[in-house]
């Protein structure tokens, strides 16, 4: 039998506590708990149920993490500016949009996001509102517009897409106060498609949307110059989906192919999409955030009479301490 010592060129280490900070692939013997253990990926891809939100709602923005997020806007009985945060366990109400809308762009963290055009009601908005513990209005977008999607931080952000006559492929940058608009556009221009929440201003990724004819499977990557149409098409092209990740590990749930709401899960790894396990309830407009290896999704219509306040916890493939066990 080769020794690890042989294939690894070092000896287990022996501990009495787990390293703060260990290397994917690295074995230890822990002398406190008796346990060989290691670090490496672990697969679970699984919804769980999430905190309820105070007020039910579809198409809100969202920023942050699966534990510190932040819901806003969105459509309940009617537009809301209606805000909430999210500590992993449950939602608390925090201070309103000044502009109560839907379905318009977000970006940013759980305590300092952006959300731009939308929906208050009756037609389309060119409001930016940005949040810092209350929401402050900012510089307008330079075209009135919805169903925008975007990247990137409060003081460095990127917009993109929107709707819903006609269909936009434009790209415009955020700077913190001002948007410029800028030469790249999509390729397939589009709106109601999903964005991946650690995206930046230079590496955003979009997929999904309604090109105004169709339900699209379209990726695209943005670098900070072009944007680049990716070979990997989603398997289920849908629109009004959920997104979180990054440019090169998103992950893309729930949605709508008319006139049928999906529960699909997809996970794209920088290459190609893989099918994954289905969310529990079938979901369109819905909102996401976080990354590919822990999302959270909420929100959204199911078919009911009322918009759900339902959220999901997403825990996919990510690095673990493992008990290794001798057989």
């Amino acid at each position: 039998m080769t020794a690890y010592t042989g294939i690894q060129g070092q000896n287990i280490l022996i501990v009495s506590s787990d390293p703060s900070n260990p290397t994917e692939g690295q074995i230890w013997y822990n002398t406190t708990s008796n346990t060989l253990k290691d670090y490496q990926y672990v697969v679970t891809d699984s919804w769980a149920s999430g905190g309820n939100l105070n007020t039910g709602r579809q198409s809100a923005g969202s920023a942050g993490i699966q534990t510190a997020a932040l819901f806003y806007g969105g459509f309940s009985t009617a537009a809301t500016g209606s805000s909430e945060s999210y500590d992993g366990t449950s939602w608390t109400n925090t201070p309103s949009l000044n502009t109560a809308r839907y379905d318009g762009g977000s970006l940013g963290t759980a305590s300092a996001a952006l959300y731009f055009g939308g929906n208050p009601g009756s037609g389309t908005s060119t409001d930016t509102e940005e949040y810092n513990g209350t929401w402050t209005s900012s510089g307008n977008l330079p075209v009135s517009i919805n169903a925008i999607r975007g990247s990137g931080t409060q003081t460095a952000g990127l917009a993109f897409g929107g709707g819903p006559s006609p269909v936009s492929s434009a790209t415009i940058t955020y700077n913190g106060s001002t948007w410029t608009s800028v030469p790249a556009t999509l390729n397939t221009a589009r709106y109601g498609m999903a964005q991946a929440g650690g995206g930046t201003q230079t590496a955003a990724i979009t997929f999904g949307g309604y090109t105004g004819t169709v339900n699209s499977g379209a990726t695209e990557l943005y670098n900070g110059t072009t944007w680049t149409s990716s070979p990997a098409t989603m398997n289920n092209g849908r629109v009004y989906l959920a997104g979180a990740g990054s440019q090169t590990a998103s992950i893309g749930a729930g949605g709508e192919t008319a006139p049928n709401y999906q529960n699909f899960t997809e996970l794209f790894n920088g290459t190609s999409w893989t099918n994954s396990t289905n969310l529990p309830t079938a979901t369109n407009n819905i909102a996401g955030c976080g990354t590919q290896a822990s999302a959270l999704v909420g929100g959204g219509y199911t078919g009911s009479p009322t918009r759900t306040a339902a959220t999901f916890e997403w825990s996919g493939s990510a690095l673990a301490v493992r008990t290794i066990t001798a057989s």
